[in-house]
């Protein structure tokens, strides 16, 4: 959960002045209140802002309860310097609701009211839009970054919006508290694969756990039968499980994916990416073949694995995961050019959320590239709206690429992979030219749903740029 500033800025010469305006204004900013928290909010709330004094209290009252994100709704006009204290102390993106009470003002009903005073505290009750330009001139003079929201107080598309802020700030609140687990190491000559992790640490507030394949092998070392029968149990309740799939397989699979339960545990891990080859018939190729099944389980929980140790990836596949949009690890398959269809997949790990049907869990007597051979899986992803999300290294700066699609009908490759057909607003043929020449690994991260509009403000909330390849290919 979110901790949110919320502060109204008014002015209190008015109060005085024009009967029932506080008081007013006092009824709209409980009612943002109110649904900022049913919204999932915490909200930490200081009130009426209107004189220099108070300013300061609501400077001290964010700062002292950490808050992350701002809301300031401009009930009526307000001085700047009431704001410019809280701006300069918090130092936390701010987002300023210019929010009328209501559509359209009755003129008629207006006009028809007694006396001047009456009809200019109404009219200063509705004046939001009077103090916006003065507010902003100030704050573009500050370091603080902020957006605005226009609109009316019970129009749902400015609550959308507003949701999509609150859902943003959950997810770099949940990045910023992500321990992300190392195993093994790169695949060798991947080279878009390789990461900065500082980089990676410093953008997204991520603790980095290097693990040892021998601290995996020592925990799989202790797994009772018991704990395999159960696990096998669990891949049955969770898996598709194909007939052909080898007793021996099953049992190697699910001895393996208790002690990455374990390991996960140990290390409080929000998010893994591994890899794993070393020499022919070593002891962890045992594990490292034998790991798909239960990885497929950790990212069904909200703890995504990147194979391949696509760290990257794994920050792709967290900020769709924590979105409710699963997240599935994916890389570019096929092109069809007489249907305009590019197809997606992996050998996974795959989210159980956006498969079309139950996740399969089959036998691979080889696994492509990589050593050895077991336990597979094989899905699609469900019929409809999809974003692809990768996290990319520039040589400046980390940022985010997004493109949204659709998730269409007809045939796949059965290859015991993921795999789906994917449709875009736009020519695949500019479609990848775009997505690759600016610059991404092989791998993205799929999940359900549009989402741009709100990985767009993670992306705004954490300092970082954001591509949206079939909005820039359209432009």
């Amino acid at each position: 959960m979110s901790k949110v500033g919320l502060f109204s800025v008014g002015l209190d010469t008015y109060w005085t002045q024009f009967e029932s305006l506080y008081s007013n204004l006092n009824g709209y900013h409980q009612q943002i209140k109110k649904r900022l928290e049913k919204l999932g909010a915490e909200v930490i709330d200081a009130g009426m802002v209107d004189n220099i004094d108070i300013s300061v209290r609501a400077a001290n009252l964010f700062s002292r309860n950490d808050v992350e994100l701002v809301f300031l709704y401009v009930s009526t006009y307000a001085l700047s310097s009431t704001i410019l204290p809280i701006i300069q102390k918090t130092k936390v993106p701010f987002v300023l609701l210019n929010l009328q009470p209501v559509q359209s003002v009755d003129y008629q009903k207006f006009n028809a009211l007694d006396n001047y005073a009456e009809k200019t505290g109404v009219w200063l009750e509705h004046c939001q839009s009077c103090a916006i330009p003065e507010i902003a001139c100030v704050i573009n003079k500050t370091s603080v970054r902020y957006q605005i929201i226009t609109g009316y107080l019970h129009e749902e598309k400015v609550w959308e919006e507003i949701k999509n802020w609150i859902d943003a700030s959950d997810i770099v609140n949940a990045l910023q508290k992500n321990r992300m687990g190392i195993l093994g190491n790169y695949y060798g000559g991947m080279l878009d694969v390789y990461a900065d992790l500082t980089k990676l640490s410093v953008t997204f507030g991520t603790h980095f756990e290097m693990i040892e394949m021998c601290e995996l092998k020592s925990i799989r070392d202790q797994v009772s039968e018991k704990e395999t029968k159960e696990k096998i149990g669990e891949f049955h309740a969770a898996f598709a499980v194909d007939p052909m799939c080898d007793p021996r397989e099953l049992d190697r699979a699910a001895t393996t994916s208790v002690a990455l339960d374990k390991m996960v545990k140990s290390h409080n891990l929000g998010s893994l990416a591994y890899y794993y080859e070393g020499q022919r018939g070593n002891e962890y190729e045992n594990i490292i073949t034998s790991v798909i099944a239960g990885n497929t389980l950790l990212t069904g929980k909200n703890i995504p694995v990147a194979g391949e140790c696509e760290v990257k990836n794994a920050h792709a596949m967290k900020i769709l995961s924590e979105l409710g949009a699963g997240g599935s690890f994916s890389e570019f398959y096929l092109m069809d050019f007489n249907e305009n269809i590019l197809f997606l997949g992996h050998d996974g790990p795959a989210h159980f959320q956006i498969s079309e049907d139950r996740v399969k869990l089959v036998p691979l007597p080889v696994y492509h590239g990589k050593p050895g051979a077991g336990l597979s899986i094989q899905m699609s992803v469900k019929k409809g709206p999809v974003t692809l999300l990768s996290v990319v290294e520039g040589s400046d700066s980390v940022f985010l690429l997004v493109a949204e699609g659709e998730s269409v009908e007809g045939a796949v490759l059965e290859t015991g992979n993921t795999n789906s057909r994917y449709r875009f607003p736009v020519n695949i043929r500019d479609f990848i030219n775009r997505w690759s020449k600016v610059g991404p690994s092989h791998h993205c991260a799929i999940g359900t749903g549009h989402h741009a509009d709100t990985i767009e403000k993670v992306a705004f909330l954490l300092n970082i740029p954001m591509i949206n390849i079939c909005k820039e290919i359209k432009n």
